[in-house]
């Protein structure tokens, strides 16, 4: 791993001021993508994925007539309008392409083109291929508890919504590296997207492993109500901006809870609903968060999240000079919120689930 990212220490320690937090504190590790050309090799978001030439991949078999954005790109139209756009602009934060690389991403466009000139496959008889979403291997993110002899978790997505919450349909496959002797080299990509926000932008990682606390949401009602009493922050002497005294939680969701932005593990970052418990289909055993795929890094109530590297960008106006610094991978989803994937702890064989939120 090339790119380093590091959390500013947080504005309080929140456990000296709510020692009945403590034994809430969870592991995390906050992935931090940015855009980059990642091989098979690599953990990220976004990039090729190590998957064996002889198995089959993995397509939707939904008819995808249930919802129509209107939208009408291929992955690799949506990919070369970035470049393009991101070449205009000079955006230094953007991936460099070799003339080698734009050819075939400009010959992968004319040859859409041409399918597209045929006119589109009818969505009911026509499967559509997975996209990749993240790559992870355990060596750098070892929060992760793969079944087996697995090593290396893959996340892909169809580009599609689907009902009844209108998001992408997920896929999880848990393998081993060693396992995987010849690569696919070409996989197959979706005939279009219904929407550029669902295809992710190739980006490197830099795991950084973290202690996360839950949401003013996730409390009982005691601890709730503690983390919402100002007078609990003043007496233990916290240095809060009297701005908050009358809404310390939200002081507390936005500095101190969950971190934002793409992790593992961790807390949920409820605020939409009320927190949403899953259970497995299985085991009916209570499920843990695997993955939180963000639309944002951070926003204008997290920004003291933004890592020590990410600072100047973080204090900066809107998507400076063309580039997007809280954005890196490109991904919306819903209403620029958080897609949460839930495992069972049990068995990570179980059938995973989704969430938005």
């Amino acid at each position: 791993m090339v790119l380093v990212r590091t959390t500013p220490p947080r504005p309080v320690e929140v456990t000296a001021v709510f020692p009945e937090l403590a034994p809430l504190a969870r592991p995390a590790i906050r992935l931090h993508p940015r855009p980059g050309a990642p091989s098979v090799g690599d953990s990220s978001v976004g990039g090729p994925l190590l998957w064996p030439a002889g198995e089959p991949w993995p397509h939707c078999e939904d008819a995808h007539l249930h919802g129509d954005s209107g939208f009408r790109q291929s992955p690799a139209e949506v990919r070369l309008d970035r470049r393009r756009m991101a070449r205009s602009r000079k955006d230094p934060h953007a991936p460099s392409f070799g003339p080698e690389e734009e050819a075939a991403m400009e010959q992968a466009v004319a040859r859409l083109a041409e399918r597209m000139d045929a006119g589109p496959p009818w969505p009911a008889e026509c499967p559509v291929p997975l996209l990749p979403v993240a790559q992870l291997y355990v060596r750098d993110v070892p929060l992760l508890r793969p079944p087996g002899e697995a090593d290396l978790l893959q996340v892909l997505w169809c580009p599609y919504d689907h009902e009844p919450d209108w998001k992408p349909a997920t896929a999880v496959f848990w393998r081993s590296a060693a396992s995987v002797v010849d690569v696919l080299a070409t996989p197959p990509e979706p005939y279009e997207a219904n929407y550029p926000g669902y295809v992710p932008q190739a980006c490197l990682l830099a795991p950084e492993a973290i202690t996360e606390y839950p949401n003013s949401l996730d409390l009982d009602p005691a601890l709730r109500q503690a983390v919402g009493d100002w007078s609990r922050w003043q007496e233990a002497g916290a240095d809060v901006d009297g701005s908050y005294a009358d809404c310390p939680a939200e002081f507390y969701d936005g500095n101190l809870a969950d971190a934002p932005g793409w992790k593992v593990g961790g807390w949920p970052p409820w605020g939409r609903t009320d927190p949403y418990r899953r259970y497995c289909a299985v085991c009916d055993a209570r499920m843990v968060p695997l993955l939180t795929i963000a639309s944002f890094e951070w926003d204008s109530g997290t920004r003291g999240w933004a890592p020590y590297e990410d600072r100047a960008d973080a204090h900066a106006s809107g998507r400076r000079a063309g580039h997007f610094p809280t954005q890196p991978t490109r991904v919306e989803v819903g209403s620029t919120d958080n897609m949460q994937l839930y495992v069972c702890p049990a068995s990570p064989e179980h059938p995973h689930t989704d969430l938005i939120q």
